[in-house]
């Protein structure tokens, strides 16, 4: 089973990059593929390979940390592999361990593709099997970690109630306003009044791993 591969992002796409691995193109799966963009340097993806009688996915990983919480996700009933991908496109492993032990529900309901009874569950089977993460991870789910007061301010106003959701929802995930000024400052031009609050989520976070 591969557990990383080492070479250079050749191609980016919204839900996977492909590496040149000794002249081989292997298409990974990312939680945030942007976080590549303008790289050119040959990077290391830790790698989960999923085999499944129908296909063999590689799902792939900046860190070690992540990709341990991917496949503790996976022991989750009910998350599959793309609900694990989504959760960590939008949570730092550490905050969602932290999340999990405090059994924060609100924070957990946040994530793409989560609902309440799947975030019990994911508090139920997880919750004394996550170590490491150290403090910032309960912080940060806890609320500290968060800006006051994000929701409808600055430049979000303008996007209505989507978008103020969206921002409420990433700045709990521990985004600061900065981070959401500049990745609305990336998106304004482009959005629609038919705009949902999970779409806005997905391509603001795609503006933020554009750096």
């Amino acid at each position: 089973m591969i557990d990383y591969l080492r070479g250079p992002v050749v191609h980016i796409e919204t839900e996977y990059i492909v590496m040149d691995v000794r002249d081989t193109g292997y298409r990974v799966f990312m939680p945030n593929p942007y976080a590549f963009a303008g790289k050119n340097e040959p990077v290391v993806v830790y790698i989960h390979h999923h085999v499944r009688e129908d296909a063999i996915h590689l799902f792939g990983f900046e860190s070690r940390e992540q990709q341990t919480m991917f496949r503790k996700l996976l022991d989750v009933s009910g998350i599959g592999p793309r609900v694990a991908l989504g959760i960590l496109s939008a949570g730092r492993p550490e905050a969602i361990a932290g999340a999990i032990q405090q059994e924060n529900l609100s924070f957990l309901t946040k994530l793409p593709g989560i609902g309440k009874k799947t975030a019990q569950r994911m508090v139920l089977d997880l919750k004394d099997k996550l170590t490491g993460y150290g403090d910032e991870g309960l912080l940060s789910a806890a609320g500290f970690g968060a800006e006051p007061g994000l929701a409808g301010t600055g430049n979000g106003q303008g996007a209505g109630t989507a978008w103020e959701e969206a921002r409420d929802a990433l700045a709990a995930l521990g985004y600061t306003s900065a981070e959401l000024d500049r990745a609305w400052n990336g998106l304004q031009s482009s959005v629609t009044p038919e705009e949902t609050v999970d779409s806005l989520m997905k391509r603001a976070l795609q503006q933020l791993f554009k750096g």
